[in-house]
């Protein structure tokens, strides 16, 4: 996986970047991934990159569930011992953390460009592997009974209330399928166990230190499944376990869940010369195996490590699958398993949004809790009892949540134990959950209210596939009246009753996902932190709005001078200002909110030019030209984006570029009789000319302008610029308001410094003419 970004950052800086403005990119197998924001998790995994990472070259994945900082070149290999079957995500996550953000408020964080080039490289068949496609795996396949070819679900086929026979089909092999009754005590006797036995007919034979590769598919869930070597045979020559030709070879035995297993890594491994391979309580999916023979080298016998070395061992495998039967599950089949069925929430806004009801149960219950009680487990071991739960997460909800809830009369001891693929137990689980304690883990959220007997969790974005649930508990439970609740929701906590929950879809459009958009006080996944305190809201719309009053500085100088365009301009801005914020806050929308940012803008960008526009004091034809173009141009901008931070810098190159138009107009028209019309072969008279028009524009400009109010007005400007560079999403309410005071007053002081144009223009002739007229008379 290839990824090209813009990514910016240097390996030197990346502890110093703040959590919510640090890029990272997250993979994870079957469910989207979710990053943990906790300082801890953010430490190790920047602490472990510095020390293991590389910004240049390949990033080698230790596990497939991880987040790493994002990089501007990232290359991620993932070897053939760490890729599975399945589905794959990726999520790229601009920032970790909870932010406050004002609704429509211009962004100043980083946006990124990301590209990605994804290729994955594999054999042709199902049944070859390696580097070059030439190792076999052996397929062993244990299907249902061809009766059921059409279950509603995978979980469905294994619980056929009317399932005598199972029937297994392998291409070579003798199956044989036995029942029998399992004696628990003396006084209690079990339904039959499902027993498979699976004998391969072909000898499988292996050189020393060579590797064979067997493939298993389980569908549905099963207590157990065993690996065993029979029929041992060194040179085509029958050995016994106990001759002394045997002595010193083991059949190792490597297996692995949804990977190939090597001597290196592996879930399982025995000598299954001597002892069977027995996984417990083994997830749905294919397993894979690998045998090897190897020769254990002993110094004290004649037996040597060499004298192997070209001989072969062939052997017949023995896979045997124990299952239990009539709604029974467990390491004995002791315990109550019941299976759940989906029943879609009615009105959902969500997609595939559900519920889950006991087989038993559904049809009979309007609500989506179901009583526990009826279907807890009688039988114990040390007061202590199993009941299970079995459900499917479909295909394409990955981005769902799995809501558990159980409610209970009294403080009963109940524990929650939930694991993907295979049943739960004490010693195998994935998530847990009690009435004061957790597994803890980004992927679980527990909101437990023990004064009302509530235990209480989400897993975030499920693995689609069979979970199953197991509930521990005392035998004396049944005493008790509980209720148990089991769906998937879209947002966790329905986003606390602080945002409202939105869905999309995935590039691949095959997985929903829903979120939280959180109003302006709360943030988090699930809305659950206040940012903001409801008094600190009102005080923040309070700046927000009440800072634009400033306007009426230079709307006021503007209808002192009778300059009506830029006075409607300014009290237009102020007032627009203030009602576009009015409604970005969540306060009351005058208009439609897309209106109101519109007005605002445009009519600031406006203010902005027109400011300038009027220092140049040009004729009103020229000024109207101005006015009309830059209406044009600053209204494409607030229409196509306004939000963008590049505006301003845009709208002040326009106002500049405005006053130079104007100065020019000006200072042409005054001062062209300085220039001759001829040109002037003497080059004393061009300088002298030269120097008398510079002059002429120095003296002009400085009066003008009353300088004491440009200094004042670039002071403002300075502040208004710091301010900008300031704002962050949780300092927007104060520095944006110190925004509009400060560009609002310098715009009253650049208004302030521009003199009238009959200050700078004395007419003495005219009066002296007129007074010597007069004396005439």
């Amino acid at each position: 996986m290839i990824f090209t970004s813009s990514v910016e950052i240097d390996k030197e800086q990346l502890k110093k970047v703040q959590k919510s403005m640090l890029p990272v990119i997250c993979f994870n197998q079957g469910r989207l991934p979710l990053p943990d924001v906790s300082d801890t998790y953010l430490d190790y995994l920047l602490s472990n990159f510095i020390a293991n990472g590389t910004f240049d070259g390949a990033q080698y994945l230790p596990n497939l569930e991880q987040c790493i900082p994002f990089q501007k070149n990232l290359t991620i290999t993932l070897t053939k011992d760490k890729v599975s079957p399945g589905q794959f995500y990726i999520g790229f996550f601009n920032g970790l953390g909870p932010e406050r953000t004002q609704s429509k408020m211009i962004s100043r964080g980083h946006s990124y460009t990301l590209s990605a080039s994804i290729n994955v490289q594999g054999c042709a068949s199902s049944t070859k592997w390696g580097d070059y496609c030439n190792n076999t795996i052996d397929l062993i396949s244990c299907s249902q009974s061809s009766n059921y070819k059409h279950p509603r679900t995978l979980l469905d086929a294994n619980f056929y209330k009317s399932r005598n026979d199972l029937e297994l089909k392998y291409a070579g092999d003798n199956l044989e399928v036995k029942r029998k009754r399992v004696a628990i005590s003396s006084n209690m006797s079990l339904p039959a166990e499902i027993f498979v036995s699976c004998n391969n007919s072909m000898m499988s034979c292996v050189g020393n230190g060579e590797l064979k590769f067997f493939s298993l598919d389980i569908v549905v869930p099963v207590t157990q499944f065993s690996i065993n070597a029979a029929e041992l045979m060194l040179n085509q020559t029958s050995v016994s376990k106990s001759s002394a030709g045997f002595d010193g070879i083991l059949v190792m035995c490597y297996a692995r869940y949804n990977a190939m297993p090597l001597s290196t890594l592996h879930d399982h491994s025995a000598d299954i010369s001597r002892t069977p391979l027995i996984v417990n309580s083994p997830k749905i999916g294919q397993w894979f195996v690998a045998l090897q023979v190897q020769n254990q080298k002993r110094n004290d016998e004649e037996m040597q490590e060499g004298n192997f070395s070209e001989a072969t061992l062939c052997f017949s495998l023995e896979w045997q699958l124990y299952q239990c039967d009539n709604g029974k599950t467990g390491q004995n089949c002791t315990w109550e398993s019941h299976v759940l069925q989906r029943v879609i929430r009615n009105g959902a806004s969500i997609p595939l949004e559900s519920f889950y009801l006991p087989e038993s149960e559904y049809g009979s219950l309007e609500g989506t809790n179901f009583p526990l009680d009826n279907l807890l487990s009688n039988s114990s071991v040390d007061n202590v009892a199993w009941t299970y739960f079995f459900l499917d997460v479909p295909h394409g909800a990955a981005g769902s949540n799995l809501h558990v809830q159980l409610i209970t009369d009294k403080d009963a001891a109940y524990e929650i134990y939930t694991r993907y693929g295979g049943a739960v137990s004490i010693d195998n689980w994935d998530f847990y959950v009690n009435s004061t304690s957790n597994s803890n883990g980004s992927m679980l959220v527990t909101s437990n209210d023990l004064s009302k007997g509530r235990i209480e969790f989400y897993l975030l974005y499920v693995r689609e596939g069979i979970w199953s649930i197991g509930v521990r508990h005392a035998t004396d439970v049944g005493e008790h009246q509980s209720f148990m609740s089991i769906s998937l929701d879209g947002c966790s906590k329905h986003c606390s009753s602080n945002g409202q929950c939105h869905y999309s879809v995935d590039e691949s459009g095959l997985t929903f996902f829903s979120y939280c958009s959180c109003d302006r006080n709360h943030g988090g996944y699930d809305c659950s932190n206040e940012l903001v305190s409801p008094q600190g809201h009102v005080w923040h719309s309070i700046f927000l709005v009440a800072s634009n009053g400033a306007a009426i500085l230079p709307a006021y100088w503007s209808l002192r001078r009778k300059a009506f365009a830029e006075w409607v301009l300014f009290t237009s801005s102020g007032i627009s200002s203030g009602l576009y914020h009015a409604c970005d806050v969540g306060s009351w929308c005058a208009l439609s909110f897309h209106a109101l940012q519109f007005m605002d803008f445009w009519l600031s960008f406006m203010a902005v030019v027109s400011t300038f526009v009027y220092m140049a004091t040009i004729d009103e034809a020229s000024k109207r030209a101005i006015h009309t173009a830059v209406a044009i141009v600053t209204a494409l901008l607030a229409v196509t984006g306004a939000t963008r931070s590049e505006n301003v810098l845009i709208v002040i190159a326009i106002g500049t570029l405005g006053l130079l138009v104007g100065w020019f107009l000006e200072f042409s028209a005054a001062y062209r009789s300085l220039w001759p019309l001829r040109f002037d072969f003497s080059m004393p008279a061009r300088w002298q000319s030269i120097k008398r028009w510079c002059w002429n524009l120095i003296t002009t400009l400085l009066r003008r302008f009353r300088w004491p109010f440009i200094f004042l007005g670039f002071l403002g400007l300075v502040l208004a610029g710091t301010s900008w560079t300031l704002e962050t999403n949780r300092s927007y309410w104060f520095w944006h308001s110190f925004w509009h005071i400060s560009i609002y007053t310098a715009s009253f002081f650049f208004l302030c410094s521009t003199r009238p144009k009959n200050d700078d223009r004395q007419e003495p002739e005219y009066e002296l003419t007129r007074q010597n007229s007069l004396s005439r008379d």
